[in-house]
């Protein structure tokens, strides 16, 4: 019981499992560079409003330096018995230093301390997931660039469409992953408030200097209500929402890799620095990567439904439910660093198969479109050139032929608009490079979508 810092209300000892139970030291350690920073911060400022000696200040925040030192050299380790990484930190420093070390919680509650590392910590890993995420659309612009003229099937519902370029489809990725950039920068701002020294829930009647503090810890401004300062996890739930959309977005990239990879496609093939076999059939080669991607989706989901549930009973301010908080969005935290710092080395080492990818493109129909464009272009309404280009695929396919090598005799018994030039017009190539629409995949299109996108990316700084 002595080993508690709010042990003199309690008359008797709590059970060990009460303690294990109530315990957070096992994950909540990794903030204990955060929790430093901030109780230096609260030492500087409480010093320099003499609410505490100057002197005691310095010796504080000396004792506090020497513990990080310390932790980070591998020469102090956390004690697995003590019940947060707050009181672990607390008690190091007392012993070190004495009665000195008693002085630091003057003017803070573990509510909005807590509060405050946790802003810290995820501060600093909002800025570490937006620079992969970064990266990541640099390496997808890199490979868009090298395929500007490769052309493949879009599709949609999964069946073959039209034609476009494998750089259009990569861009695709680019734009929603850019978006997570943003959504993480404007996901930033809001957490950039500082707490400390909204106290258990109602402030304090010490003269603290906040904004001072938050300037010491690179904080723009500081909260304006105690109890919301104390109770808010918000910053929580948006930073694991945007990492949630975030992998969504790559596992929807994930599954069509996956789709690529397989014989059915061959579009592309992964390095086998990032494939794996099988344990009976010797000839597989296996998209692992991909799949866990997928896989981990859905467990950041779980830990944004466990946020979201955790949070929409509770009154104010501070409720222990809100321990919950760290392991949910710590793992989700791990596990986008791991899937974008993973994908990323994949994806610039893939093989593409340019040749497979075109003549993919070259069955389905996927010209039809551009046949019925070739005749509304010579005034026929549209609805009339899509009934006769229906018509003509209905022909082809019974033929067992294709729009390209069917004769133009066949095109003009159906239609006597049609001349020769209805061949160069629904090519390949001419129904790609005409679509040179803002957003089209024409590559002359593309190669203005990257350079707008290339500027976005520099104007966007954390």
């Amino acid at each position: 019981m002595s080993k508690m810092m709010w042990a003199g209300r309690f008359s008797k000892e709590v059970d060990s499992k009460v303690n294990d139970f109530n315990s957070s030291i096992s994950f909540d350690a990794r903030m204990y560079k955060f929790d430093i920073m901030g109780s230096i911060a609260h030492a500087t400022m409480l010093g320099e409003q003499n609410i505490i000696d100057p002197e005691e200040s310095k010796v504080i925040i000396e004792g506090l330096k020497g513990i990080l030192s310390d932790i980070e050299s591998g020469k102090l380790s956390f004690d697995p018995n003590a019940e947060d990484i707050h009181m672990f930190v607390e008690a190091e420093l007392t012993e070190r230093i004495g009665d000195a070390g008693k002085r630091l919680h003057t003017a803070r509650s573990r509510n909005d301390q807590v509060a405050l590392d946790i802003k810290l910590y995820l501060k600093h890993e909002t800025v570490e997931i937006a620079a992969l995420t970064k990266e990541l659309i640099t390496t997808v612009i890199d490979i868009a660039k090298q395929h500007l003229d490769t052309v493949m099937p879009g599709y949609t519902h999964l069946q073959r469409a039209q034609p476009i370029t494998f750089a259009h489809h990569l861009m695709a990725y680019a734009q929603m992953l850019t978006r997570d950039l943003t959504r993480l920068h404007d996901c930033l701002y809001r957490m950039d408030v500082m707490p400390l020294g909204s106290c258990a829930l109602a402030g304090t009647t010490y003269p603290l200097n906040r904004k001072r503090t938050a300037e010491l810890l690179d904080f723009r401004e500081i909260t304006m209500n105690s109890l919301d300062g104390v109770s808010d996890r918000d910053f929580c739930i948006e930073l694991c929402s945007c990492i949630s959309i975030l992998m969504m977005h790559l596992s929807r990239f994930s599954e069509e890799i996956i789709m690529w990879c397989s014989w059915e496609f061959k579009f592309i093939e992964l390095d086998d620095a990032y494939s794996t076999g099988s344990s009976i059939m010797p000839q597989k080669k296996n998209p692992d990567i991909t799949e866990l991607i997928r896989g981990k989706t859905a467990r950041v989901y779980g830990d944004l439904q466990t946020l979201l549930t955790m949070m929409k009973g509770l009154p104010l301010a501070y409720n222990k439910d809100m321990q919950e908080d760290k392991e949910a969005i710590f793992d989700a935290v791990d596990t986008v660093k791991l899937c974008i710092s993973t994908f990323i080395p994949m994806l610039a080492t893939m093989t593409v198969n340019k040749q497979n990818m075109r003549t993919a493109a070259a069955k389905g129909f996927i010209n039809a479109t551009d046949c019925a464009d070739y005749l509304v272009k010579k005034g026929l309404p549209f609805r009339t050139a899509y009934k006769i280009t229906g018509t003509l695929v209905a022909l082809c396919i019974e033929k067992n032929t294709t729009l390209e090598d069917l004769p133009l005799s066949e095109y003009k018994k159906l239609c006597d608009t049609f001349d020769s030039d209805v061949y160069e017009a629904i090519s390949l190539d001419t129904c790609v490079m005409q679509r040179n629409v803002d957003g089209g995949p024409a590559p002359s299109a593309v190669k203005r979508q990257i350079e707008a996108l290339e500027n976005t990316l520099n104007g966007i700084a954390f």
